[in-house]
């Protein structure tokens, strides 16, 4: 098994933190601090993935996701409102999977990010670890609206063929 990239480790922590943040009403700057003290910088031995601990998580891509996601939420919830079919409201969406787009959305919204199919394939690849197939799919098909509208610079080459 390859060892998860740091990147690919902050958006683990970012879905699972924009989660506990909604459910528990914690504000983004509380979360950031629990997660950074205690899953992020946990000390060596004190567990692994599957116990919630990120050791290797890139702190500064976490930070700025969540902080994008809540001062833009707003915003990014329209926008993947309007991506979703009509019969999928928001608010019926799981909660990870609310969690997950809103993440992903907030790095389409940093335009100094990384170009919108890496965040697509980055999503995908966490969303393996949280939701089933069904949750897998909707979130790729979302994902690609959100990117072609968010960052249609990045699909214009591809597109235009």
């Amino acid at each position: 098994m390859t060892k998860p990239r740091p990147r690919t480790l902050s958006r683990v922590a970012a879905v699972q933190a924009l989660y506990q943040s909604e459910q528990n009403g914690e504000s983004v700057e509380t979360i950031i601090d629990q997660f950074v003290r205690h899953r992020i910088n946990a000390p060596f031995g004190d567990g692994d993935l599957q116990d919630g601990k990120l050791p290797d998580a890139h702190v500064p891509l976490f930070s700025r996701i969540l902080r994008t996601a809540t001062m833009q939420q707003d915003e990014l919830d329209l926008l993947i409102a309007n991506a979703l079919p009509e019969t999928w409201p928001l608010a019926r969406l799981d909660p990870v999977l609310r969690a997950l787009l809103r993440a992903a959305a907030a790095e389409f919204w940093m335009k100094d990010g990384p170009p919108a199919r890496v965040v697509i394939n980055e999503y995908i690849d966490v969303a393996h670890g949280f939701l089933a197939d069904d949750g897998i799919k909707l979130a790729n098909a979302v994902l690609d609206r959100l990117g072609h509208l968010l960052r249609p610079a990045d699909f214009a080459a591809n597109d235009a063929k």
